[in-house]
């Protein structure tokens, strides 16, 4: 049998179609990077992988090279102005110059109003931030809206499929959202649980249907609970056990998550009924979904949705305008930090005008080629005069950034290639000294029980290991 076959891919007909299919792709390819990469990079080596490797390098354009949520989300687009009924509003805070043009810039760049009087807490981990968010689906009366990136289906998880479901049971409409990758593409045990309690549960764009399976590229890594339309919370923690130095002391994860308080609620609504709309074709718009909400706080906020759609590098842009105009101090924390060469030019103009830059990263990661990756990126950074500190211990999943003690963002972003421009995530920016003071002092107890790392060091590494990270740098557009 594979000698017939081997004997009928070398007749004349199958050689002809096989070349006719290697033109079409290769041409369809080059066409389509052509009109649509901006990174002349980019653009060479996908129509290079497409002419010089036969049919191959076709096919794994199309998987891995298009945008397709761009073209998807058009509808998303059309309809946003039927969940905005109801815009937040609020005065902008006294700032100084440089933040102050930070505010207009991200007005311009985000479009969506500050939004003041609000209260942001952080939660340190599982441990204070299940119990808050638990308590609040217990209290529901009206609506509970979740969307989360990993919802396993373990001791924790279990905790909130059951308050969920007792949502549900009391009458309170309940709407899940989960990520196909995050929580099982081809079977997820909680989705069937919360479908089995009676929950409507989604997963974001998942299909059957090979040639529209983005799952390789594109996924929903937004964190959002909202409770009545009142009360919401927001940050970088999935629902799991590992999450919880109780259920996990030995192997747990650190994280921040934040519960909101204020008009800003209806901004991280907002992101959910988006995502749902787009997903499902339903549209939250009953009045229980968006109350009047008082001011609960003095922190002024903005709601920053970024993703492979219309809110293409907006987080990418905002950040580097607000690096760009710091005058003192920037503050990172990140468990992967890939960021690209515009990023870190910018990086490096600000310690060039005497700003000092402190970035967090984990001593080790959970993801063995994103270490490996951010080994060889790293090195790049030894002329830049930014100073680096790696966490011991529990690995640290945190995301929170600082400018010039006034300006901070948290929630789901990480600095990569993947959040800036293949993920959905949802970050909140706050315009407040006082938030953002402690904001900067989670960043402090960070920086001061770690460990100072020189990028110089990297260069120290052993041969192969420099080659190993290396290689695995070259995937930074899709780790």
């Amino acid at each position: 049998m594979f000698v017939m076959l081997l004997q009928d891919l070398a007749s004349p007909v199958v050689q002809t179609l096989l070349a006719l299919l290697y033109l079409v792709l290769a041409a369809s390819v080059t066409a389509d990077v052509l009109l649509t990469k901006s990174d002349v990079r980019s653009a060479i080596g996908w129509i290079a992988a497409a002419w010089l490797s036969p049919i191959l390098g076709g096919l794994l354009y199309f998987l891995f090279g298009i945008n397709r949520v761009t073209r998807r989300a058009l509808k998303l687009t059309r309809r946003r102005g039927r969940t905005e009924t109801h815009p937040p509003s609020g005065e902008p805070p006294a700032l100084s110059q440089n933040i102050a043009e930070l505010a207009d810039i991200s007005a311009k760049v985000v479009g969506g109003p500050l939004t003041g009087g609000n209260r942001i807490t952080p939660l340190a981990g599982g441990d204070e931030a299940y119990p808050q968010m638990l308590a609040a689906i217990d209290g529901a009366t009206k609506g509970v809206v979740l969307a989360s990136y990993i919802f396993r289906d373990d001791e924790a998880g279990r905790r909130f499929a059951q308050a969920l479901t007792g949502a549900k049971a009391r009458g309170v409409a309940v709407r899940v959202l989960l990520d196909s990758v995050g929580t099982g593409y081809l079977y997820s045990p909680i989705l069937a649980r919360l479908r089995g309690g009676g929950v409507r549960t989604a997963r974001f764009l998942h299909t059957w249907l090979p040639w529209r399976m983005p799952f390789l590229n594109m996924r929903n890594h937004r964190k959002l609970l909202v409770v009545d339309g009142r009360l919401a919370f927001t940050g970088g923690i999935n629902i799991g056990a590992e999450n919880c130095r109780s259920l996990r002391p030995d192997d747990h994860i650190d994280d921040v998550h934040f519960r909101v308080e204020g008009p800003a609620v209806r901004r991280v609504m907002e992101a959910f009924a988006h995502d749902w709309d787009f997903t499902t074709g339903e549209v939250l718009d009953d009045p229980f979904w968006w109350p009047d909400l008082a001011p609960a706080g003095s922190t002024v906020v903005r709601g920053l949705s970024s993703g492979p759609d219309a809110d293409l590098y907006k987080l990418e842009t905002m950040l580097g305008a607000a690096i760009g105009l710091a005058r003192k101090q920037v503050r990172i924390v990140t468990p992967y930090f890939l960021p690209d060469a515009r990023l870190q030019f910018v990086i490096a103009q600000a310690v060039l005008r005497g700003v000092r830059v402190d970035i967090v990263l984990p001593q080790h990661s959970d993801q063995r080629l994103m270490q490996w990756a951010m080994s060889a990126h790293i090195r790049f950074f030894r002329h830049v005069g930014a100073h680096f500190s790696l966490t011991q211990g529990p690995f640290d999943h945190s995301k929170l950034a600082t400018v010039d003690g006034q300006w901070c963002l948290l929630g789901s972003s990480n600095w990569d290639a993947r959040s800036f421009r293949l993920n959905f995530e949802f970050d909140l920016e706050c315009y407040d000294a006082d938030f953002t003071a402690i904001v900067d002092a989670l960043i402090a107890a960070r920086i001061a029980r770690g460990q100072e790392m020189m990028p110089q060091t990297m260069l120290m590494r052993p041969v192969w290991r420099k080659l190993r990270d290396a290689a695995a740098r070259l995937l930074m557009p899709y780790l």
